[in-house]
């Protein structure tokens, strides 16, 4: 229990800090998408090594397949719904982005840390906070040069990272005894929409700011995660 705490506040905080960065901190363009991209490549290997991957091996393809495809297009038209009340420039889409994959995501979390050790879910949980921070920045940024106040800026990424964090915990204890087919379709339902934020609202954002370095940036992303999951023999 006490692991679980500790990984759903260092990965949920993320989005808080990350908020806090895009507010009141500043980098240059191009360094921001220089890490937007490195964390969607890292991202982008840990969804296939620790949540599709296992989910094929311990359940079948069949189920993997469906996760996948059904994260995927509920993502996209959560997303379309969204940019469409929204707007594309005000952040609340990335906002919903996080949220949408994010639920999914971090339930996918609490359910790899049943019977795991720290170690084991190293590169999945390392991923989503390398994403959560650059994204989050992104998203508050986005809606202060849109007019909204700071503090309700930072009080409503504070209650997404809430909302991910009983995610996680709810992930970790209903979850407990599922059978490897419901697990596999979890799992690989948050691989898809993460695939399709990265796709939609990650590495669009990467190119746009440092198109130069983007997939270079992408590239180490995935070695990061590579070296991460080789940590625990992955």
């Amino acid at each position: 229990m006490l692991m679980l705490f500790a990984v759903v506040l260092v990965v949920s905080g993320a989005l808080v800090v990350g908020a806090a960065w895009g507010i009141y901190g500043k980098l240059p363009e191009r360094l921001e998408g220089f890490l937007v991209a490195l964390a969607g490549g890292a991202l982008l290997l840990s969804v296939t090594t620790e949540l599709i991957q296992p989910s094929i091996e311990k359940s079948s393809v069949f189920h993997a397949m469906l996760g996948v495809g059904a994260g995927a297009i509920v993502f996209a038209i959560c997303d379309y719904l969204i940019d469409e009340k929204w707007g594309s420039n005000g952040g609340g889409g990335l906002l919903a982005a996080i949220t949408l994959d994010g639920i999914p995501e971090n339930l996918a979390l609490g359910v790899a840390l049943i019977g795991a050790g720290g170690l084991e879910i190293a590169a999945l949980a390392g991923s989503i906070l390398l994403s959560n921070l650059p994204e989050a920045a992104g998203g508050a940024r986005s809606m202060a040069q849109d007019g909204r106040s700071k503090g309700k800026i930072m009080l409503l990424w504070a209650g997404t990272a809430v909302l991910l964090s009983l995610a996680a915990i709810v992930g970790n204890l209903a979850l407990t005894g599922v059978g490897e087919g419901t697990l596999a379709l979890i799992r690989c339902f948050a691989a898809g929409a993460v695939v399709a934020s990265l796709a939609t609202e990650v590495f669009p954002q990467a190119f746009r700011e440092d198109r130069h370095w983007a997939g270079i940036a992408t590239a180490l992303g995935v070695i990061l995660a590579f070296s991460l999951g080789s940590l625990s023999g992955g």
